[in-house]
C-alpha cells in the first residue's frame, strides 16, 4: 500500500530525535520554551503517550521524561502494550556512555549555549578530529557527575564523514550513540555470537598504538583480535573503544569502557576510526 506524506513528515522521518530523563518533563518543556526553543507537537494514538518535546537548534526534536508522572511507563504504553517484553541473555551493556551529534560548524555556539542554558552542565575544551579529508571541531558538554555526556562536532566539509552524514539527514541528529561496558572484552565476545560486526582498523592502527604506549604483546593481541582501540591519559587512566560498521547515511554504534578516572572521548584514535568508516561508507 502507497501512502502519501507531507514534506514535513518526510523531514521527520529523516530527523533523529534525542530523548533525555529529567526531572519535571512538563517544566523542562516549559523552560526550554521561555528560553526560546519552539514546543514540538505530533499526532498520537488514543493509547500513546503525549510526551513535551521542544524544537532545538537546525530542526532537531529533544523529547523529555520523568519518573514522576505516566511518562516513566513509556516502554509499557507506547512499545509493549500487547507484546510483553521479554528478557533476553544480554552482552553487558549497562548505560549510555554519551551521544555525538553532529551538526553544521555554524551552529555549534547555539546548540553549546542551549545545552549549557536548559540543563546543569558544562563545556569542556574544544578538540579538534582529524578526518582525513578535513578538521572537524568536536565540544564536549557534560554534567557533574557524567551521566550526560554529548558531544557536538561541527562539519565545515561534506567531504567528511561528519559533513556526509549532515547532507543526507535533517537538522542536527544523532550520529553515533556510544553504550557503556563494564568488561568490553566480553561484551565483544557475546556481540560476536550474536552476529554484531565490527568495524575493522587498518594495520597501521596496531603499530601506533604500540609506538605510543608500548603494551604488551598479549595485551595488543587481545585488543587486535576485537578491533578495540586503546586510549591511555597522563594520569593512568584507561578508555576502550569498539565500532559498529556504518548504518544508512553514517549512522554508527560505539562500546566503551573507561578506568581510572579517564573523562575524555579517545580523540587520538579519531583518525584511524575515522579512515575505517571511510572504507566502509564507499565500499
Amino acid at each position: 500500500m502507497d501512502f502519501e506524506l507531507s514534506e514535513e513528515q518526510r523531514l521527520l522521518i529523516r530527523t533523529i530525535r534525542i530523548g533525555l530523563w529529567v526531572a519535571d518533563a512538563h517544566q523542562t518543556a516549559e523552560r526550554a520554551v521561555a528560553l526560546g526553543a519552539d514546543m514540538f507537537r505530533q499526532p498520537t494514538l488514543e493509547t500513546e503517550l503525549q510526551i513535551p518535546a521542544v524544537k532545538g537548534v537546525g530542526s532537531g526534536v529533544m523529547h523529555f521524561l520523568d519518573s514522576g508522572s505516566d511518562l516513566a511507563r513509556i516502554w509499557e504504553v507506547d512499545f509493549n502494550e500487547h507484546r510483553p517484553l521479554q528478557p533476553a541473555d544480554g552482552a553487558g551493556l549497562v548505560h549510555i556512555d554519551h551521544l555525538a551529534q553532529t551538526m553544521k560548524y555554524e551552529e555549534m555556539l547555539s546548540w553549546t549555549l542551549f545545552y549549557t542554558s536548559l540543563f546543569e552542565t558544562g563545556k569542556v575544551a574544544m578538540v579538534d578530529v582529524v578526518d582525513p579529508a578535513v578538521l572537524v571541531r568536536s565540544q564536549a558538554i557534560e554534567n557533574q557527575d557524567g551521566s550526560l555526556r554529548i558531544t557536538l562536532n561541527g562539519a565545515e566539509s561534506q567531504n567528511t564523514l561528519a559533513g556526509h552524514f549532515v547532507a543526507q539527514t535533517t537538522g542536527s541528529t544523532v550520529q553515533h550513540i556510544a553504550f557503556a561496558s563494564e568488561d568490553i572484552f566480553a561484551t565483544a565476545d557475546r556481540l560476536a555470537d550474536k552476529g554484531f560486526s565490527a568495524l575493522v582498523l587498518s594495520p597501521n592502527y596496531w603499530d601506533d598504538l604500540e609506538a605510543r604506549f608500548g603494551l604488551e604483546a598479549e595485551f595488543l593481541a587481545r585488543l587486535r583480535a576485537r578491533q578495540i582501540l586503546y586510549d591511555r591519559d597522563e594520569s593512568g587512566g584507561e578508555f576502550f573503544q569498539l565500532y559498529s560498521q556504518n548504518w544508512g547515511a553514517g549512522m554508527f554504534f560505539e562500546i566503551t569502557q573507561r578506568s581510572g578516572g579517564y573523562n575524555g572521548y579517545g580523540a587520538a584514535n579519531a583518525p584511524f576510526r575515522i579512515s575505517a568508516q571511510k572504507r566502509d561508507w564507499q565500499g
